[in-house]
């Protein structure tokens, strides 16, 4: 096999824990809310230190076993070498040392590292697949990504988790960004997803007035003033998916009717009941012969061809290069590029921008749908429940 670094026996954790979500194991404020006691914090760090091997591993065998063909893709392999080494680096870190604060920073910075080492995974095996598309058939390559983009938002979720917990409880220079008082860990307790949609909507305008030299206009109506517990960079990346799209058909059919989003509230608690956004354009539609399409990977990346990207289109389909156009952009960086910085052509969306957000979107019990009109426009569903907050 390629690129093992380490020898494969021993390495992995032999405890068969299920982990389907952080939820599953640990609630947001199991540990209390931020700044946590040194014990709390010592406890996050001890959690962390046991579980994470066990997702990290479950990674590393799912890509041995794929055919050795694959795996030997460079770009598979950079990936492959990657869980190996952050593996090999949190079973170095002895956890019993866990016993104080200077420990638990120095784990702290190997699990920024950690997180920075796999920002780019998604994209890279998905060019990986696209060039071995000869091995592979689509639908297996749509399988394997889908499956091992919902795994690695758990792991990366529980490291950034700690992280966010370590910096709103140990004194930071000025220079360190540190969660709002509304935060545990990576959950803002008092999200307000309008909030979110004005900031996206601002960004992907500026992309398409790089673009197009123009941009929709957009109104938020509903209960644009509810609030909710959630992970914003989760919604950040599913609303800018959504808008993308709406944005760029409502262009292109040169429509004047303004994007819709609508902000409802679910019945019951914020926690329980959640949120539902709908986003309706007026851009076209999406054609019949695309929308079976939607949520696969592999129509845009493994066939050679894009649609006119989920929301909206006129039934045409465009050229795509190997990996897409921003395929180096990750979710959790996102926002931290500059509009002026991408390609002019990252309007056009990854070709995986709709699968993965629905599993953003699923991975706490949510759902995200589409209902297109051809030749009129489309609405997509968003429901998302609140992340648990029991206790606090």
């Amino acid at each position: 096999m390629v690129g093992l670094g380490v020898p494969w026996r021993g390495i992995l954790h032999p405890r068969p824990v299920e982990l389907k979500g952080l939820d599953s194991l640990v609630s947001p404020s199991s540990f209390g809310r931020p700044p946590l006691t040194t014990q709390s914090l010592l406890t996050s760090a001890r959690f962390t230190r046991e579980y994470l091997p066990v997702r990290l591993s479950r990674r590393i065998r799912a890509l041995r076993n794929l055919p050795y063909i694959i795996v030997s893709n460079p770009n598979i392999s950079t990936i492959y070498n990657n869980y190996i080494d952050s593996l090999t680096a949190i079973l170095a870190f002895p956890a019993g040392s866990l016993t104080n604060l200077t420990e638990e920073s120095k784990f702290t910075e190997l699990l920024t590292e950690i997180v920075k080492t796999h920002s780019n995974t998604i994209p890279i095996l998905a060019k990986g697949f696209l060039e071995c598309r000869g091995y592979v058939t689509p639908e297996e390559a749509t399988k394997f990504l889908d499956h091992h983009l919902r795994a690695r938002i758990g792991t990366r979720l529980m490291a950034e988790q700690h992280i966010g917990l370590h910096l709103a409880s140990v004194p930071q220079p000025p220079t360190v960004s540190v969660p709002g008082k509304s935060y545990i860990g990576t959950v803002d307790t008092e999200l307000r997803p309008a909030e979110i949609i004005e900031s996206c909507a601002s960004f992907v305008g500026d992309i398409c007035e790089l673009r197009y030299g123009t941009r929709p206009k957009l109104t938020i109506d509903g209960n644009p003033d509810i609030t909710f517990p959630y992970i914003p960079v989760h919604l950040e990346y599913i609303i800018t998916e959504l808008l993308k799209n709406a944005f760029r058909a409502t262009i292109e059919a040169n429509s004047p009717v303004p994007v819709i989003a609508t902000i409802a509230a679910a019945p019951g608690p914020p926690d329980a009941g959640g949120i539902t956004i709908r986003i309706r354009d007026q851009g076209g539609g999406i054609a019949p012969d695309d929308l079976c399409h939607i949520w696969s990977y592999s129509f845009s990346t493994f066939n050679g061809s894009r649609s006119s990207i989920g929301s909206g289109n006129s039934g045409r389909l465009e050229d795509v290069d190997d990996g897409g156009a921003d395929g180096g952009v990750d979710v959790m960086g996102r926002f931290t590029e500059s509009a002026g910085a991408l390609e002019t052509s990252s309007i056009a969306g990854l070709g995986y921008g709709l699968p993965m957000s629905r599993a953003y979107a699923q991975y706490f019990g949510g759902s995200l749908k589409v209902q297109s009109a051809y030749e009129w426009g489309t609405d997509v569903y968003l429901r998302l429940k609140g992340v648990g907050l029991d206790g606090v």
